[in-house]
């Protein structure tokens, strides 16, 4: 993903630049998500542009200009070229069920901004534009062992840094854009972190003795010097904020050594991981899991009690006496 930078705004039509500062001030989106949407809808609009014929035949799609795009031209836009666009990302750009229901989100709410907030179209042709149904699975985690066998793979040069950022994500759950917001300061005396989550959201989360003991070891080796980043926590061998890919790459390479690569395992894994051990092991409410992950609805994290509700199936059925039918009397 290429974030948007405010420089690229002037390449974007008016309104959407309007919707973007909505999305920011108003509605408090992380910049990561700001950014989706401007993504999705100058992809949008792009398209429009050239299936109309309105772009330049010898143009590359990616250097089409929108720029231009008015109120009026939005007015033409009907729920019929909404779904041409979500058939040209299945076809063309070969896109996932997940991201081109991201992109019908990005698309329903710009023009329920246009005709709700601003009022400016006196219907919203979006309105009952559906997103592709997605297939609804249980989230993938590491069982007990697995973790257990991952934390012991840790070594190398900055294994007290490697081995902390590990130990956060399978015992706080929190995301990898947190983990690398992550300042010193976050750090309090009283053995909790402060977290900054999606649309700057706060909330605080206890460390366990596991985290504790893992942070202390690695603030006693953290660099002190030549840092560009003072505040970071978590910092990288060029002296400088450690960013989201050195963190996968991290992660990635010690499931490699722990034998669990290639199973489907990740760092966002890891966080389904520390909700699901938690909850299997920890007797925790679920609600309490909803607060700590920070998660706005409870049903993202109800998820997790599906998983228990099928290894509690699982282990009914394994019963080797499970399939032993009562045998008829003889008449």
């Amino acid at each position: 993903m290429i974030l948007l930078k405010k420089p690229d705004y002037d390449k974007l039509p008016p309104l959407v630049v309007d919707y973007l500062r909505y999305l920011e001030v108003v509605k408090n989106k992380s910049d990561l998500t700001v950014a989706e949407y401007a993504n999705d809808l100058r992809t949008f609009f792009r398209f429009l542009l050239k299936s109309r014929g309105l772009a330049d035949p010898e143009c590359e799609f990616e250097t089409v200009d929108i720029s231009r795009i008015d109120l009026n031209f939005l007015k033409t836009v009907s729920l019929t070229d909404a779904y041409a666009f979500l058939s040209y990302c299945r076809s063309e750009r070969k896109n996932e069920a997940v991201t081109r229901a991201r992109k019908a989100i990005s698309i329903k709410r710009f023009f329920r901004y246009l005709s709700v907030q601003m009022k400016l179209l006196d219907e919203n042709p979006m309105q009952e534009l559906d997103s592709p149904k997605l297939k609804k699975s249980l989230p993938k985690y590491l069982t007990l062992e697995q973790s257990l066998t991952l934390l012991g793979c840790v070594d190398g040069k900055y294994k007290q840094r490697d081995y902390c950022i590990i130990t956060l994500f399978l015992n706080c759950g929190i995301r990898l854009s947190e983990l690398v917001s992550l300042n010193v300061r976050d750090i309090r005396d009283d053995n909790t972190v402060r977290i900054t989550g999606k649309g700057n959201k706060e909330r605080l989360i206890y460390l366990n003795s596991a985290c504790v003991r893992a942070i202390e070891q690695y603030l006693a080796v953290r660099p002190a010097d030549g840092i560009k980043d003072k505040e970071a926590l978590f910092i990288s061998r060029n002296r400088r904020r450690i960013n989201p890919r050195t963190v996968q790459n991290i992660v990635n390479n010690f499931l490699k050594k722990a034998n669990l690569d290639g199973q489907g395992f990740s760092v966002h894994k890891l966080r389904h991981t520390a909700a699901t051990l938690m909850y299997q092991y920890g007797d925790v409410d679920i609600l309490l899991i909803k607060d700590i992950l920070g998660h706005e609805n409870l049903s993202t994290t109800e998820i997790y009690t599906h998983i228990v509700d099928k290894q509690l199936k699982d282990a009914v059925e394994s019963n080797p006496l499970s399939r032993v039918k009562q045998s008829e009397e003889k008449k």
